[in-house]
């Protein structure tokens, strides 16, 4: 994109060149003409030539939009993708404190608004320090004091830009601010509006939506004042410059001192001389709003949460060969996790072991550090200190992509996208074919219901599943599982706030999921943790206790005190 940038500044300089030229040109013609007395046909190759320029700069001056926008398209292309690139390699551990419009905000209209900067004010830049110079150097050996004057009059439009730009950045970023926060939160009252309606509370919005929009209103008309404002400026500045010129110019042609032809020549080049300064003054706005926008989608790109560049160069560079990890031991080795750059630590220390074909629950109080384990574990986030091993491989050692193929994460409110049903199970595994997909659905005890969908398979369900309820949410989510056939399971109870029918029959999906394969549940029920193999209770980011559930019911420790407390549920 550089070659075609450095194209765009080299077309509209050479539109300027041929500004010169067709002046030169003009003003010789006219002499002729008026002072000499020389008929059409005398001139008439002097006007073939004038055409022929004209029609150069005006093809120079197409090509040059262009190419620009070109660049501003692919600049525009590229960046979506690495941005949308990166919030996935940041994964939920940095996104569940960002809030979702927001960040499609910056996604959409944030490039967006990066079109004019790239393909209007970056150029016009570059051509407002090439055309000005280029008619400088061709002015003085004609007329010195005309070119003094327009060396002397040219910086007070970038001075006066530059005042006002201070003012007019403040208030673009002041009013991307409030496009941001209106953005957020219009999108959580849409995802939030069936909540907000069952308790009556959806006119509330109404008001507060209106007082947001409101604000964001009066921050861009305050924009447009200052842009008014530095648009009169320049305009005053450029037209009183050009008269500066065309009175000194009248004057010495009055007394004798200038001749004709080159005294026309510059007036004609004076309004010229201006104009990529006036370009500036106006494109400049559409360069702060650009760069205000940038901010905020170069803070996402340039964050480092970690395991993003440890997954990055894995994926480029590790060899390591994965073992199966349902043949061996799966272990953490004094694992280490802090949240906001190491303010909040999550966990401190942690060591255990799942070995093969065992199911281990993960039990503790909130904040304990069980999430944390999981996303570990699914290599959204990697270990500050202390390894994780399968087998003999440390898995930061391993492809994310790789590692990733060998695992299957069931959580408790699984995503689903606005698409047709067989879509959202074949997530797991793009590549199936459709009885493959139905097997899964089967498996997952799925299937009847899907038949009864208006269009069985290729119904679209709504985001997040609009259409379905929990308990069918929930056996599509089984469904990706079985179609992926991992040999490692990650489960965040998976039947919590469903009725007693539904979860009997997803709890007998997990079980036959889980048969054969290595499985590690976040516990929050006892009638989970009773089926499990082993139990770590994790305390403040440390494992406190390791057993079976009567074992750790006999230690009356951790574990003890949250059964008696009631804060793991016994539902049977």
């Amino acid at each position: 994109m550089r070659r075609w940038l450095a194209l765009t500044v080299g077309l509209g300089w050479a539109a300027g060149i041929a500004t010169v030229l067709w002046a030169r040109l003009l003003s010789r013609t006219i002499s002729q003409v008026f002072l000499q007395g020389r008929t059409l046909g005398d001139v008439g190759s002097l006007l073939i030539v004038l055409l022929v320029i004209a029609a150069a700069r005006a093809g120079a001056t197409w090509a040059s939009e262009v190419t620009a926008n070109r660049v501003a398209g692919q600049v525009k292309s590229d960046l979506r993708e690495r941005f949308f690139a990166h919030i996935l390699a940041l994964g939920p551990a940095y996104t569940r404190d960002e809030r979702t419009g927001e960040l499609v905000n910056a996604a959409v209209e944030g490039i967006e608004s990066l079109d004019a900067y790239f393909s209007q004010y970056l150029p016009q830049l570059a051509l407002t320090v090439l055309v000005p110079v280029t008619f400088l150097v061709l002015v003085f050996p004609l007329d010195a004091l005309s070119g003094l004057v327009l060396l002397l009059t040219a910086p007070i439009i970038p001075v006066f830009m530059l005042l006002i730009g201070n003012l007019a950045d403040a208030m673009t970023r002041k009013q991307w601010q409030s496009l941001s926060r209106m953005s957020a939160h219009f999108l959580d009252v849409l995802q939030g509006l069936t909540t907000l309606k069952l308790f009556g509370r959806a006119r509330d919005q109404v008001q507060v939506i209106a007082q947001i929009s409101d604000r964001f209103r009066e921050t861009t008309l305050g924009v447009l004042r200052v842009a008014f404002l530095s648009a009169l400026v320049q305009e005053m500045v450029a037209t009183l410059s050009t008269a500066i010129v065309a009175v000194e110019i009248g004057l010495r042609l009055l007394y004798g001192r200038l001749s004709f032809e080159q005294a026309l020549f510059v007036l004609i080049l004076a309004p010229e001389f201006y104009l990529p300064l006036r370009l500036l003054g106006t494109r400049f706005h559409a360069g702060v709003s650009g760069v205000t926008a940038a901010r905020r989608i170069f803070e996402v790109l340039e964050s480092r949460q970690a395991g993003v560049e440890t997954n990055r160069q894995g994926d480029k560079e590790s060899h390591a060969t994965l073992p199966p990890c349902h043949l061996v031991t799966l272990s953490f080795d004094n694992v280490h996790y802090a949240y906001e750059d190491g303010r909040r630590p999550a966990l401190n220390g942690v060591s255990f072991q799942i070995e093969p074909g065992q199911r281990v629950a993960l039990a503790g109080p909130s904040g304990a550090g069980k999430s944390t384990l999981a996303h570990l574990l699914l290599r959204f986030i990697e270990p500050q200190r202390g390894d994780i091993r399968v087998g003999e491989t440390r898995l930061s050692d391993v492809p994310a992509a790789a590692w990733r193929e060998q695992v299957a994460w069931v959580p408790q409110n699984p995503y689903l996208f606005n698409t047709s049903v067989a879509e959202n199970i074949r997530l797991a595994r793009p590549n199936a074919n459709a009885d493959e997909i139905i097997r899964a659905a089967q498996q997952a005890r799925a299937h009847e219901f899907i038949q009864a969908l208006p269009q069985g398979y290729d119904t679209l369900i709504g985001e997040r599943g609009a259409r379905l309820s929990g308990g069918q949410a929930q056996r599509l989510a089984l469904a990706r599982a079985f179609l992926k056939d991992a040999p490692l399971l990650i489960l965040d109870e998976a039947t919590s706030n469903l009725d007693p029918e539904t979860e009997d029959l997803i709890r007998e999906s997990i079980e036959r999921l889980m048969r054969g394969r290595m499985a590690l549940i976040i516990a929050h029920r006892l009638s989970t943790i009773y089926r499990a193999d082993r139990i770590v209770v994790l305390d403040a980011g440390r494992v406190a206790e390791v057993g079976t559930h009567a074992s750790l019911l006999n230690q009356h420790g951790v574990y003890w005190r949250l059964v008696t407390a009631g804060r793991m549920t016994n539902d049977e």
